[in-house]
């Protein structure tokens, strides 16, 4: 049988772990979204800012190899310039819908050397990922990630147009 102090003790310690839930909660809702945002602005910008100088990317071999349409030389930068311009939109929360527009074509794209490199993607198909499988893979974090900030956004768009009040029309 438990003491009065022993389940006064437990009532505390349990009002202790839900404020802190609380707390935890309502710091993610607040600031979850705006860190998403800006980390996925930081990797766009800085990965494609490393493409635009060219050899400073890890990417360039394997981007080279996989578009073979284009050179490399033009290639590389100009996809380095799209990416900074997917990270610069996501930044600012006017420009989500663009970004999210920018990133349809990007993403899929990454995902090609994993089909069209496999002996560069692959040690062991198809779960020996090599550094450059990784790489890609990961992708699938900021897909994950551009999705709640769309829907965040979409959600809040569509929040703020019902609020409007659009005048009466006049009838004559």
């Amino acid at each position: 049988m438990d003491t009065e102090a022993e389940i006064r003790m437990r009532a505390l310690i349990t009002r202790g772990i839900e404020l802190f839930d609380r707390f935890v909660v309502w710091t993610m809702d607040r600031f979850g979204v705006k860190f998403a945002r800006l980390a996925i602005g930081v990797v766009f910008i800085w990965f494609g800012a490393l493409k635009i100088m060219g050899d400073l990317s890890p990417a360039y071999d394997l981007v080279a190899a996989t578009v073979y349409f284009a050179t490399p030389e033009i290639i590389v930068p100009l996809l380095g310039v799209w990416e900074v311009a997917i990270g610069l939109a996501f930044l600012f929360p006017p420009t989500t819908r663009l970004a999210l527009l920018m990133l349809i074509p990007q993403m899929p794209g990454t995902f090609l050397p994993l089909v069209l490199l496999p002996e560069v993607t692959y040690t062991v198909f198809p779960f020996g990922l090599t550094i450059e499988g990784q790489y890609i893979v990961k992708n699938l974090v900021i897909i994950a990630c551009a999705l709640i900030i769309g829907g965040h956004a979409l959600r809040k768009h569509k929040a703020d147009t019902e609020s409007i009040t659009l005048p009466e029309r006049a009838t004559a």
